[in-house]
C-alpha cells in the first residue's frame, strides 16, 4: 500500500463523514481529489461506486416515500445523456477533464453554501430538461445530485419525500454511469477491486457521520462541509 493509497483512503472517509452528516456530497468532496491522485475516470469510477454503494443502505427506506412522477421525468432524460458525458470523459485530456470535475464542483458548492435556489415552480418540462444537464453532469464529472438538490428543495413535496427522491435519483444515475463505464471498458479489473474496497472506509464513515448528526447543528456542518468542497475544488483547480 503506498502513499496514494493511505491519501485515497482518508479522502474517502471523509467524504463519508460529510456524506452522514449532511445527507449528499459524498461525490463532490471526493472526486477532485481523487482526479489528482488517480486520474479523472478512475476518480469518477470510485464516486460513482461508492455513492451507489452509500444510496443502496438508504434505498429500502426511500422506495415508499418517494414521489415517483416527479422522478421518473429527471431519471429517464437523464439515462439518455449520460453515456454523452461518459464520451467527454474518456476521450477529453486528462487534464482538462480533472480541471472540469474541479469547476463543477467549484459551482454547485458555491450555490449550495449561499443558499440559491431554484425559484420557478416544477414542471414536466424543466425536469427532463434537468434530468438531461445532470445526466451528462454525472457521466463526465461524477457530480451530478447537485442541481436536483436545488430544484427538488424548491418543490412542494415534504422533506421527507425530497430526501426519498434525491436516495432513488443518486442510485438510479450512478448505476446507469457505471454500467456505461463498464460497456466502455473503463472499469478494469484492479480498479474495480480497488474501488470496492474503498466502499469499507466510506460505508464505515457514513455510520459515524450519521451518529455525529444527532449531536452537530445541521446548519453549523453542512455549511462547513460545503465550504471545504469549494475549497478543495479550487485548490484542485490551480494544481
Amino acid at each position: 500500500m503506498d502513499i496514494s493509497d493511505l491519501a485515497a483512503i482518508g479522502i474517502v472517509s471523509l467524504a463519508g463523514l460529510v456524506r452522514g452528516t449532511t445527507g449528499f456530497g459524498g461525490a463532490m468532496f471526493m472526486s477532485p481529489v481523487l482526479s489528482i491522485l488517480l486520474g479523472p475516470v478512475p476518480a469518477v469510477v470510485i464516486a460513482l461506486l461508492l455513492e451507489t454503494a452509500g444510496a443502496l443502505v438508504m434505498f429500502p427506506d426511500a422506495l415508499p416515500k418517494a414521489n415517483w412522477r416527479t422522478l421518473l421525468f429527471l431519471i429517464l432524460p437523464a439515462v439518455v445523456t449520460v453515456p454523452l458525458g461518459g464520451y467527454i470523459l474518456l476521450t477529453v485530456d486528462p487534464v482538462i477533464a480533472r480541471k472540469m470535475i474541479a469547476v463543477v464542483v467549484i459551482v454547485f458548492s458555491s450555490m449550495l453554501l449561499f443558499g440559491l435556489r431554484y425559484s420557478g415552480t416544477p414542471r414536466v418540462a424543466t425536469s427532463i430538461a434537468l434530468g438531461s444537464l445532470v445526466g451528462a453532469l454525472l457521466g463526465a464529472t461524477s457530480v451530478g445530485a447537485p442541481p436536483v438538490i436545488l430544484y427538488l428543495l424548491s418543490g412542494p413535496d415534504p422533506a421527507a419525500v425530497t430526501r426519498a427522491n434525491l436516495t432513488i435519483f443518486v442510485t438510479a444515475i450512478s448505476v446507469i454511469g457505471l454500467v456505461m463505464l463498464a460497456v466502455a471498458g473503463a472499469i478494469s479489473t484492479s480498479l474495480a477491486i480497488s474501488a470496492a474496497a474503498l466502499t469499507i472506509p466510506f460505508l464505515l464513515a457514513i455510520w459515524i457521520g450519521g451518529k455525529l448528526f444527532d449531536r452537530l447543528s445541521e446548519t453549523g456542518i453542512r455549511r462547513l462541509a460545503l465550504a471545504l468542497m469549494l475549497a478543495i475544488g479550487v485548490v484542485s483547480l490551480f494544481l
